[in-house]
């Protein structure tokens, strides 16, 4: 199922013995487009903290009470590490929270709740997490204090601009991210002015280039291929039909991984 992602953000996070907070933010490896940590702020139970939830710790979504439940305890949350305000996430931070927990880095599990408690496919490992790194002591070193370059905050990535080969389109609004994997499989572009404010999704097999220093995506789509594409409403469902003509209509392989593509 495809799932936008914003829709999870504030939903209340469900501890086995309680509430533990709120959904902030979620955090992406921009290499394998996956959604790697989600943020969480613990509001006024712990005031003034964040901590990360990764997806291993999802037992099920409660689309109706807007709630996520996990496979942790108050305690467990309580004793994790915290996220510095304005600053990056540590590899160190990972790592110790990983520990914390007994999370495998190597494994990811079922976000949204398409087959709960299940584990998906591996993860494309981060070299700061080899198998020889479990075995280290937590002062390893500057390398684990910095920040990973490749791990992304999506508030953060909204709003970024996006230019197809002939002139701007707009910007990021959205993502869609597939519920059973964490991939994250569209962006949702808003064209603002230049196209009457209407939406239109853009598969990560037209994203040419990245400039995350002055906040653009650069796509190998035409401005008239972005105006004659097959038109998107958000509030109808994305169905195998439209997929198809969607990747039909820019010639992207697949269709995001749906049966029978």
């Amino acid at each position: 199922m495809l799932q936008v992602l914003s829709a999870l953000k504030g939903y209340g996070v469900e501890a086995s013995d309680g509430g533990v907070g709120t959904i902030n933010d979620f955090l992406f490896d921009d290499r394998g487009w996956k959604v790697r940590w989600l943020v969480v702020d613990t509001g006024t139970w712990l005031t003034g903290r964040k901590v990360l939830v990764h997806p291993q710790a999802i037992e099920r979504t409660d689309y109706e009470q807007a709630e996520l439940r996990v496979k942790l305890t108050k305690a467990q949350v309580e004793g994790s590490p915290d996220i510095l305000e304005d600053q990056p996430v540590s590899r160190q931070l990972e790592r110790q929270t990983y520990d914390h927990y007994g999370w495998d880095p190597l494994l990811n599990g079922s976000f949204l709740g398409a087959t709960p408690g299940a584990i998906a496919a591996p993860l494309s490992a981060p070299p700061y997490f080899s198998l020889d790194m479990a075995h280290e002591s937590a002062d390893a070193g500057p390398a684990l204090r910095e920040g990973d370059p490749h791990l992304r905050s999506f508030a953060e990535f909204v709003g970024y601009h996006i230019h197809a080969v002939d002139g701007d389109i707009g910007h990021v609004e959205n993502f869609i991210v597939d519920s059973a994997s964490l991939d994250i499989r569209y962006l949702i572009v808003d064209t603002g002015h230049w196209w009457l404010e209407k939406p239109v999704l853009m598969s990560l097999q037209a994203v040419k280039e990245i400039n995350w220093f002055d906040r653009h995506v650069q796509l190998d789509v035409t401005r008239g291929q972005v105006k004659a594409s097959p038109p998107w409403d958000p509030l109808e469902l994305m169905d195998q039909a439209y997929m198809k003509r969607l990747h039909g209509h820019y010639g992207w392989l697949g269709m995001g991984r749906w049966p029978g593509a």
